[in-house]
């Protein structure tokens, strides 16, 4: 039928990198394989829902927009005999869209109420064209992210060749160490070849490629089997310790009678086996007896798809939205969304769009499109694409906006962090509010025993995990013994993490009342306890600057326990208070005399010396002497050393983001915004500043000014007792680094016909009732209680 309206000037083909919403719809998770189908808006290329919700007629009133490209998907069927293989994300599959879907379009115009529009009228068929051959969002915003910008290094820059000779084949050659034909490196510098080390899959390896640059310093190598005829192909630098590229691969691989147009690959990249590793750590979904869990679906039971290393994400959510507080404020089915000129951009329809998809039920059923030949067989259900929450969270953010494995403690803090930022109305209060308390910390001086009291704003504490060495056991890969021997823990209580957590411990500091320099004792205690205490358990720790996982059990039981014992006393009649002078406000420093010295006999002067012995911790002269050096450019380097204004970024306060950062670290609030004030706001200084400095007393939020018009601050949280404590969900990591491995989350739910609450899984998609829930729990990552 004809349209006035088909030569609009706004009807134009997407442009290369524009967004086109068509797989679900922005508002909500309803989709193109609903029997009604999705309407895409031929101007903007929203996505709206046509089913009851009608978000696509709600998207036509709010932009006046009137066609729309119908689009519907129905599943060609497949009779599934045996378990779908798990493919990577970069793995190229034979099986297209066209061999897996049928879709059937028409557009439509809502002005005209013509719900047939001839296809072939005016700028239509381009753009209709358009619309089906662009990439979806979420395939459009993941080829973005596995776009890794590898960049090349001193040491292939300068790479000189030894002689030219050519190197046997593939199919001839062999490691120069040992007889493997696979996994083989080639060193450019002198065309050795050597294996590399073991890959998960049962790729062998030796490292004897990395063994050739210890023995000769030759940097650079190439693995043989990623080389392609286009000319790309894995190029590591030892030295670097880190994937290149070479610009001159073509040449330096002829140099060795390679050339690239003969070239086939035959083996995966490093990026392939990347994600391999990622998908291999799998959480049994079975029990002990083999048998496979019992699958859950309905309201609160849906599982989130993985869409490329982002079960850190789906694993978070999963556990907020478990949260009273959550639900109360985006799982609102009664309510209208916000009208936005961009649905897909705003974070509060997200937020909602997440609520209604995992609380609602409407989408937790068998994937209806899986036919297995066993009647008795129920398919996982099809899970959610949080494709637009994670754009938007992870936009301008330099790791959640990337495809790779993330920290999901980290992850929490950054949604808080957007979140707590966000608008919110007296009816509709921010949820990270429920997570708000305020620690306390006593200071005590060791001579005279006057004390000091201040408080900081947290909504979450990293414990310590103590560690205790036991008997090593033998590494093992599949059940097959390696040789290798592994660090063994023994177990630890919560308690134990507590206690070591709000242990005392003296710090080096000058008494401004009595000018000991004796020392303080320091203790950390709860002034007000949360609704939802978040704990994460501090299993990772620095090996030479690489977070590298240790396991080592953490029991936790699940019936409800007491933290009063944790909570601060506060001041005492008793106590003396230190002195609230100038010199309070202005923390002391007396720079190492002895080092002092030395410093000025090297011809140094005063003022250089103390701002050295400052940053370096007031150890030594040699590494005073080493920061001078590096700082001999600096602006104010004569200028006198000033703790209390700390330079022209220290009067104002720290970056919440920076203070975020250092705490994923774990470094507390108070220690990170002292470091990025001494530091002028600079992390890496701030880093080396804590490191020097692991004494420090931190800056706290109380020593603030406040106007004198306000009122007295309500703090977070609440003081009464007792305060009582039950396990309510655990996010846990299973791999050996933060970058690597998979996270699930464990939910303590009412599961329909059971008497009491029990423990749910949600692995990615596949959501089940949980077993083996105990010894789980050893092993979270990050606890979530709340307060009875």
């Amino acid at each position: 039928m004809s349209c006035k309206h088909v030569n609009l000037e706004s009807l134009r083909p997407p442009r290369p990198n524009q967004s086109v919403y068509r797989e679900d719809c922005t508002q909500c998770f309803d989709s193109i394989d609903d029997p009604t189908g999705l309407d895409v808006c031929l101007s903007c290329f929203n996505g709206g829902c046509t089913g009851d919700r009608q978000h696509a007629a709600l998207h036509r009133a709010t932009r006046n927009h009137p066609l729309v490209l119908n689009i519907r998907r129905t599943r060609k069927v497949v009779v599934r005999d045996e378990p779908p293989q798990k493919m990577s994300k970069i793995a190229i599959a034979a099986e297209t869209e066209a061999d897996r879907y049928d879709y059937h379009t028409s557009v439509r115009c809502y002005e005209c109420n013509i719900d047939n529009v001839d296809k072939s009228a005016g700028k239509l068929p381009a753009v209709v064209d358009g619309v089906m051959k662009a990439n979806t969002f979420s395939r459009q915003e993941e080829v973005k992210a596995w776009e890794q910008e590898f960049t090349t290094c001193e040491h292939i820059l300068t790479l000189q060749q030894e002689a030219p000779r050519k190197i046997q084949s593939q199919d001839l050659g062999h490691c120069s160490l040992c007889d493997l034909q696979e996994n083989l490196w080639l060193c450019l510098q002198c065309g050795n070849l050597g294996c590399g080390r073991a890959q998960f899959g049962g790729l062998r390896g030796n490292s004897h490629g990395l063994e050739h640059k210890n023995t000769t310093g030759h940097p650079v190598a190439v693995k043989l089997g990623s080389i392609t005829s286009d000319g790309t192909a894995d190029v590591y630098c030892y030295e670097c310790n880190e994937e290149r590229i070479d610009n001159d691969l073509g040449t330096h691989l002829a140099h060795w009678g390679i050339m690239l147009a003969d070239r086939q690959k035959t083996e995966k990249s490093l990026m392939e086996m990347q994600v391999d590793e990622n998908l291999r750590w799998e959480f049994s979904m079975t029990d002990d007896e083999g048998h496979e869990l019992k699958k859950l679906f309905g309201e609160g039971f849906t599982g989130l798809k993985n869409i490329g290393n982002s079960c850190y994400l789906a694993s978070t959510l999963q556990c907020l939205f478990a949260l009273p507080q959550f639900q109360k404020r985006y799982y609102l089915p009664k309510e209208e969304l916000p009208v936005v000129e961009d649905p897909a951009q705003d974070l509060e329809t997200q937020l909602r769009k997440i609520g209604d998809g995992l609380l609602s039920g409407r989408y937790s059923h068998p994937d209806r499109d899986v036919v297995s030949s066993d009647p008795s067989d129920t398919p996982f259900q099809r899970g959610l694409a949080p494709s637009m929450l994670k754009h938007l969270v992870g936009r301008g953010h330099a790791e959640f906006s990337t495809m790779r494995q993330q920290d999901a403690f980290e992850f929490l803090l950054h949604i808080f962090q957007l979140i707590s930022r966000s608008q919110h109305t007296s009816t509709l209060e921010d949820p990270t509010k429920a997570f708000q308390f305020v620690m306390e910390e006593r200071l005590q001086c060791l001579k005279c025993q006057k004390v000091r009291y201040r408080t900081d704003e947290q909504d979450n504490i990293s414990i310590p995990v103590p560690l205790k060495k036991a008997a090593k056991q033998t590494a093992t890969e599949d059940g097959v013994d390696n040789g290798n021997e592994v660090d063994e823990y023994e177990p630890v209580t919560l308690k134990q993490c507590l206690d070591s957590f709000t242990a005392t411990e003296i710090v080096e500091l000058t008494c401004s009342a009595c000018g000991s320099k004796d020392g303080f004792s320091k203790r950390s205690l709860f002034k007000t306890f949360p609704e939802v205490l978040a704990v994460n358990a501090r299993r990772f720790v620095l090996v030479n600057w690489v977070p590298t996982k240790v396991n080592v059990a953490v029991v936790v039981g699940d019936e409800p326990f007491l933290l009063d014992d944790y909570k601060s006393a506060g001041h005492q009649p008793s106590e003396e208070l230190l002195p609230e002078d100038a010199s309070d406000s202005k923390p002391s420093f007396v720079a190492n005399e002895e080092a002092a010295q030395q410093l000025e006999g090297m011809g140094f002067p005063r003022n250089r010396c103390e701002k050295a012995l400052h940053a370096t911790g007031n150890s030594d002269a040699n590494a005073a002497m080493e920061w001078l050096f590096a700082h001999m450019e600096d602006p104010d380097i004569d200028a006198p050393l000033d703790l209390g204004s700390g330079g022209a970024a220290k009067s104002g306060t720290a970056d919440p983001e920076q203070i975020e950062t250092l705490g994923a670290m774990g470094f507390a609030p108070p220690q990170a915004r002292q470091a990025l004030k001494e530091t002028g706001g600079n992390m890496e200084q701030a880093v080396e500043w804590l490191f020097n400095h692991p004494d420090a007393q931190g800056v706290f939020e109380d020593e603030a000014p406040v106007a004198d018009n306000a009122g007295p601050k309500e703090l977070p949280g609440k003081s009464d007792l007792p305060a009582k404590f039950q396990l309510d969900s655990i996010v846990c990591h299973k791999g050996a680094s933060v970058h690597a491995g998979h996270y699930v989350a464990f939910v303590r739910k009412q599961i329909p016909g059971e008497a009491s609450p029990d423990w749910v899984l949600f692995n990615d998609e596949k959501v089940v009732k949980a077993t083996d829930v105990e010894e789980m729990k050893k092993f979270a990552y990050v606890y979530f209680f709340k307060r009875a």
